[in-house]
């Protein structure tokens, strides 16, 4: 019909902003959610990557706080923003399952460096899967804290009041955390430098 209407649902719009999302979701609109989902996944699966080292882990932390949040999201005031708010629930997940394991806690997130072209040599190749195997020691040296705020800081790029948000500790704390986790990793990978 020439001079219908087409309305297409308007929390499956990619401009749709979080917090009506969210408040749809509370108000039980699966679909609202599934665009949030969708929307915040892929940069939580990499957090909780880099925090526990496994893509199975990193993938169950994730589907377990969405679960949580979908629970949650009559809690969820809008204060922060809803990515903010996931950001700390995965982080808070991530911690716990840090905590349960330490000390052992590798993180093969970093996985193996690709060689750039065909002319890196083989010595390359090795020294490049040696330096990432050497992070990955140097990260395991660090305290759940610690490497959840180094990862969210250096790896991620968020900023401090980001951090302080995601972690729950204040900015100051974050401040402290990241420096000891530089010091630390600067210490166990001298010989890089």
């Amino acid at each position: 019909m020439a001079g219908a209407r087409t309305q297409s649902a308007p929390d499956t719009r990619a401009d749709t902003d979080d917090t009506l999302l969210a408040v749809r979701a509370a108000e039980g609109d699966e679909d609202a959610f599934a665009v949030l989902v969708h929307r915040h996944a892929p940069a939580l699966i990499r957090l909780a990557t880099s925090l526990l080292g496994t893509a199975a882990e990193a993938e169950d932390a994730v589907q377990d706080a969405f679960l949580s949040a979908w629970r949650r999201l009559p809690e969820f005031q809008g204060r922060a923003a809803f990515g903010t708010w996931m950001y700390r629930i995965v982080t808070n997940r991530c911690l716990n399952v840090l905590r349960a394991r330490r000390p052992v806690a590798p993180l093969e997130a970093a996985g193996e460096v690709p060689a750039a072209d065909h002319t890196v040599s083989p010595a390359r190749i090795t020294e490049g899967r040696d330096a990432v195997r050497e992070l990955r020691d140097a990260l395991d040296l660090l305290s759940a804290e610690q490497r959840a705020c180094w990862v969210l800081r250096e790896l991620d790029g968020r900023s401090y009041e980001f951090v302080a948000d995601a972690v729950g500790i204040s900015q100051e704390a974050v401040r402290a955390r990241v420096f000891r986790a530089r010091r630390c990793l600067t210490q166990a990978l001298g010989a890089w430098r």
